[in-house]
């Protein structure tokens, strides 16, 4: 279980405030919002790169709120997938866990299982600028679930990519994601992404997290007009 509560930061003059949440273990939840809307702030703060003003992230029994991003038990994965460009992607891939103290070879024995789920065995000697958009994504997903995470962040995973790409790396996200049961939490503005892969959603506007509950559920109750204009549905007369 994810609980995060009463969260809020600054950003410059833009302010998060007051998020509420809680993730169930294992769920793939789809944070909606239209740009500027908070999203990203929202997830760097929760994997320690920006601090809380106020407020608090407790993952299972620990409260991490003011802990080190290393200590967290989160994996992220940016919009531009922060590869190394310096390493190739089978050091890439063995980064973290030769910071925790693995030899290479070690690492990637143990990452095995990851890298022929994900079909990357084959470039593990290329460079990440010779990889295609989707194939970036990969290792950088493989990267990111390396260490077990609790929670894994994803932010805007596919928006760079193709339709075709976009769709084959969607479904992998979501095979990928219900074998290792990590909780999820994936930013983006596409209604048709969130319906492929979320369990539940939220929508996020003007720094505030006005609504969650399944897709389906907000798109026939939106509540209040914004959230209507996002979901590009009418606005329910009940709401």
């Amino acid at each position: 279980m994810i609980r995060i509560r009463s969260l809020s930061l600054r950003a410059g003059d833009f302010r998060v405030r007051d998020v509420s949440l809680d993730l169930a273990a294992g769920e793939y939840f789809v944070l909606l919002g239209p740009n500027g809307s908070g999203k990203t702030l929202l997830i760097h703060c929760l994997c320690g790169l920006l601090r809380a003003e106020s407020g608090s992230l407790v993952i299972g029994d620990r409260d991490v709120t003011g802990a080190e991003p290393r200590v967290r038990r989160i994996g992220y994965v940016p919009q531009d997938y922060g590869l190394f460009p310096h390493m190739n992607v089978a050091r890439n891939l063995t980064f973290a866990l030769r910071a925790a103290g693995r030899p290479h070879a070690d690492a990637l024995r143990e990452l095995a299982p990851l890298i022929d789920m994900l079909h990357l065995a084959h470039l593990l000697d290329h460079s990440p600028q010779t990889l295609s958009g989707g194939e970036r994504q990969k290792v950088a997903l493989a990267r990111a679930l390396a260490l077990r995470p609790e929670l894994l962040l994803l932010d805007e995973p596919v928006s760079a990519l193709d339709g075709p790409t976009r769709a084959e790396v969607l479904e992998q996200l979501r095979t990928v994601q219900h074998q290792f049961g990590v909780t999820t939490m994936h930013v983006c503005h596409s209604i048709d992404e969130a319906e492929t892969v979320a369990d539940r959603a939220g929508v996020m506007i003007d720094g505030r997290l006005v609504q969650t509950g399944k897709l389906a559920e907000l798109m026939a109750r939106p509540a209040n007009a914004e959230v209507a204009r996002l979901l590009q549905v009418k606005r329910n007369a009940k709401c």
